[in-house]
């Protein structure tokens, strides 16, 4: 890469920099003074040239990408849940999902909205944050001190305000899905597995059908994968990997540009 030569004076030392600029117009290179010559180049955008870790180059500083997080934590909790629903291991009760749900797939999602919303992703940060308060809002079900699963007199009123929960969810889940029809295949696929997953389960609940609520845990394990595939195709970057995973580009400015 070529660049500008610049030179820094050894720390504590003070230098005039027009001093310097004529030196090295003059063919000295390095700082002229007691200290050992240091010399770095500096990019187009005026940042100084490192190269000691190649695999993170140097350039203009800017926000992580925080999809993968979020991808993360929804994939790893649905994928918990989603088991407890398919009855693994003979498992009924999704007690033990409480923690993972406040702490991965609901605080974890909530951050990286919060970091889509500063980076001007406004899909990213309302389908991250809607989720994130989605597993919060789950978590507080089973809760104890809230009480709120014991304030239904009768099963069959409980299992339909179960139901009707997670239909709503459905239905925001289906808004998510049709923004993302110019996204990516990967995305699409998530959005449309996981609607059916609450579809599913809602139906479950209100029917009081083990069958539908079984269903729509594979839907769940499913929507997990696919979540896990995405969430590896944004970490895996040419700087970082040897191989990448094609995700189905389907913006129109990317195809536009074919």
């Amino acid at each position: 890469m070529s660049g500008n030569l610049v030179n820094e004076p050894k720390a504590g030392h003070h230098a005039n920099h027009h001093a310097e600029n004529g030196a090295s117009q003059n063919g000295d290179m390095g700082y002229q003074g007691s200290g050992s010559g240091i010399a770095r180049f500096t990019t187009a955008g005026g940042h100084p040239l490192d190269n000691s870790q190649p695999a993170f180059p140097v350039y203009h500083r800017r926000f992580a990408n925080p999809a993968p997080l979020g991808l993360l934590s929804f994939g790893g909790t649905t994928f918990v849940l989603s088991c407890y629903n398919v009855q693994a291991r003979h498992v009924t009760h999704p007690n033990v999902v409480l923690g993972m749900a406040l702490g991965y797939g609901g605080l974890c999602q909530l951050i990286a909205g919060i970091e889509e919303w500063a980076s001007g992703n406004t899909f990213g940060a309302a389908a991250f944050s809607s989720f994130g308060g989605f597993w919060f809002s789950f978590a507080a079900l089973y809760i104890p001190q809230f009480e709120v699963l014991t304030a239904y007199s009768t099963p069959d009123e409980l299992n339909s305000a179960l139901g009707i929960f997670l239909l709503t969810w459905g239905i925001i889940t289906f808004i998510f899905f049709i923004a993302s029809l110019r996204s990516s295949v990967a995305l699409v696929l998530l959005f449309g597995f996981l609607d059916l997953t609450f579809w599913f389960l809602g139906g479950g609940a209100i029917a009081n059908n083990e069958k539908l609520t079984k269903a729509g845990g594979a839907m769940g394990i499913v929507a997990a994968a696919v979540a896990g595939y995405t969430a590896l195709a944004n970490l895996l970057t040419p700087d970082t990997s040897h191989f990448l995973l094609p995700v189905g580009d389907l913006s129109p400015a990317r195809n536009n540009a074919k």
